[in-house]
């Protein structure tokens, strides 16, 4: 999608119909047609909320995703709008809107879960919006997220640092940002008489009890939640946008008939959701596109409606199957289309075809690079190779046909005298054999002065030899002008100049194999390359991932020793301790180095085909 494209209107990604979600394919197809990173905006919260107004104005509109007047929860699903992002033209916005949970009429709280968990997995930030205050009733009313263990798998088989609430570790690589955004709040900013930020405010109501009671545990599961899942945190507060009589034509009031207040909250939301929002990634630092979001929808969706809870590590694994092998499709297509526009056949030599060849085969794995992650194994990048060589030998196939064509045609017109003699019976008479050699002889210089006859020039000639070959022994033992000596002499002589050509072609085959053997080598060593750069990136995302899982534990462990909580700050020493050694793994360049030999191991290298040694 370019920048300057843009949907007209929000259309339904995932219905809610009849208690069961269902994809809409013509949002897929939208949606699939995005090949720009995508930076994903979900808002969720409870029905008639005023969650589709804020999204409408990151969409800088006043109206697309319906607002409702009434009651009833109006947006059923998700509903999504792709936008171009402001000020970033490399990339696409994507609004979600959910349908309110708790509606009394849908009375399906599961469903509202599994909403809620959606809106999480797919996002790459999460706006929450409750109205009033941040108290236990708006804590209670939150309680989707202490139910995201059961929603959401990080690994398809559980580790031992990764069980309950411990999986949060995990969560950190793929959960969104979090935004709090309250609505009609009437209180003052302050903390014991003091003036604080909305910041302030929010950590201050996520704040743990002490106590063992079954009553604490309850008040504090949703914040510890909160605080385990979503390290980056924001909040907002907004005055009621106007009185209550015109709220239900708020999308046709222009900004002068609202409060200043709420206008001004509203702008200052919108500017930090735009600065601060980041490119939706998959673990491993991946960035998603339109397409992949796509196909993350299906998959997340599948699995709910078979029963089953969305796993992070399967739905990335499934990805990249799907991604890897049109990654290898995309390359071989490039390959092809580069090779037809740069590659002028027949080529004088080989060499010039393999030059072509390395330019396009290196733009080739570069487009594969660029869209392949987790080929762990490298099978995608060696069907890759795989599939470039035999375009290369068929290339070379190509090049000899037409290389064949071409000479063929020019010795046919080079020799349409001589065949005209040897026809008319010229050379049968007394001296007529070294007529006919003198005139192939000239036929062969005037040969040898045309251009552009390609790599199969001798070979071509060597045929028109041997398809002379009786003619010429015809016309020499027919000539009376020769004695039996002198006739077995020149057939000993055009013997040995017959064996000098065979020899000469033999070599040329054996150097068109070294050639060839050489640019295969030569082709190994830029795949090895290519991978050992990608894989460096690779190391430098998950470092930068697992340091910021690391640094969120760290800075909640802080936290909690600081408000007077060891108990819980203890607790996560086990997974400071095993996060930190997971960095250490990483850091040390003999796990890099094993993992690239490993894979110089699995890449094939097609050495010595047919190549015979003399």
């Amino acid at each position: 999608m370019a920048s300057k494209m843009r949907m007209p209107a929000p259309l339904c990604l995932i219905e809610n119909r009849d208690r069961k979600l269902v994809v809409h394919q013509e949002a897929l197809r939208l949606l699939s047609g995005i090949h720009q990173p995508v930076v994903v905006v979900a808002i969720v919260g409870l029905y008639r909320t005023g969650k589709s107004y804020l999204m409408n104005k990151l969409a800088g509109k006043n109206s697309g995703f319906p607002l409702g007047s009434t009651v009833q929860a109006n947006t059923k699903g998700i509903w999504m709008w792709c936008v171009p992002y402001p000020g970033r033209a490399e990339q696409t916005l994507v609004l979600l809107d959910t349908e309110g949970l708790g509606d009394v009429e849908k009375g399906d709280a599961q469903n509202d879960s599994w909403i809620f968990a959606l809106a999480v997995l797919l996002s790459s930030t999460l706006v929450y919006n409750s109205m009033g205050t941040i108290d236990q009733h708006a804590m209670d009313q939150l309680h989707y997220v202490t139910e995201l263990t059961e929603r959401i798998k990080s690994k398809s088989s559980s580790e031992e640092n990764s069980e309950g609430l411990e999986d949060s570790a995990e969560y950190v690589r793929f959960f969104p940002t979090f935004i709090w955004a309250v609505r009609d709040f009437t209180l003052q900013l302050e903390l014991n008489g003091q003036p604080c930020t909305e910041d302030e405010y929010l950590e201050n109501a996520l704040k743990l009890k002490k106590g063992i009671s079954r009553e604490v545990q309850l008040f504090n599961l949703p914040r510890e939640c909160i605080r385990l899942f979503f390290p980056t945190r924001k909040c907002f507060i907004f005055d009621r946008p106007t009185n209550r009589k015109n709220l239900h034509r708020l999308e046709d009031m222009d900004e002068s008939e609202l409060e200043p207040e709420f206008v001004e909250q509203t702008l200052k939301f919108c500017r930090h959701v735009y600065k601060t929002s980041k490119p939706k990634t998959i673990p491993g630092g991946h960035v998603v596109n339109g397409r992949l979001l796509a196909n993350l929808v299906e998959t997340y969706v599948d699995t709910i409606r078979s029963g089953g809870v969305p796993c992070m590590e399967n739905a990335v694994l499934a990805l990249a199957q799907i991604e890897n092998s049109a990654a290898v499709l995309e390359a071989t297509g490039r390959y092809v289309e580069l090779m037809d526009q740069k590659l002028k056949l027949p080529t004088e030599t080989l060499q010039e075809l393999l030059e072509v060849h390395a330019k396009c085969e290196d733009e080739a794995l570069q487009i594969f690079m660029a869209r392949a992650f987790k080929d762990d194994k490298q099978q995608f990048q060696a069907e890759l190779m795989q599939a470039l060589d035999q375009k290369k030998e068929a290339y070379c196939h190509k090049n000899e046909l037409e290389s064949s064509k071409h000479c063929q045609a020019l010795l046919a017109r080079l020799s349409e005298e001589l065949e005209e003699k040897i026809n008319k019976a010229f050379y049968s008479r007394p001296g007529g054999y070294q007529d006919y050699f003198d005139d192939l002889k000239a036929v062969t210089v005037k040969y040898h002065q045309e251009s552009g006859k390609g790599v199969m020039a001798d070979v071509v000639l060597q045929q028109f030899f041997n398809n002379k070959e009786d003619v010429g022994r015809a016309i020499l033992q027919s000539d009376e002008a020769l004695t039996e000596k002198e006739k077995e002499a020149e057939e000993a002589k055009a013997r040995a100049e017959a064996a000098e050509r065979e020899n000469e072609i033999q070599k040329q085959q054996q150097a068109v194999l070294e050639q060839k053997l050489e640019d295969q080598k030569r082709s190994h060593e830029a795949n090895i390359q290519h991978l050992n750069e990608k894989m460096e990136k690779d190391r430098e995302k998950l470092l930068e991932e697992q340091n910021k899982m690391m640094e969120s534990k760290l800075r909640e462990q802080q936290m909690l020793w600081e408000a007077g909580f060891k108990k819980h700050a203890d607790e996560l020493n086990e997974q400071i301790s095993y996060l930190r050694k997971q960095c250490e793994r990483v850091k040390k360049r003999s796990w890099f180095s094993r993992l690239l030999d490993a894979a110089s191991l699995v890449l094939p290298v097609f050495i010595g085909k047919g190549i015979k040694r003399s």
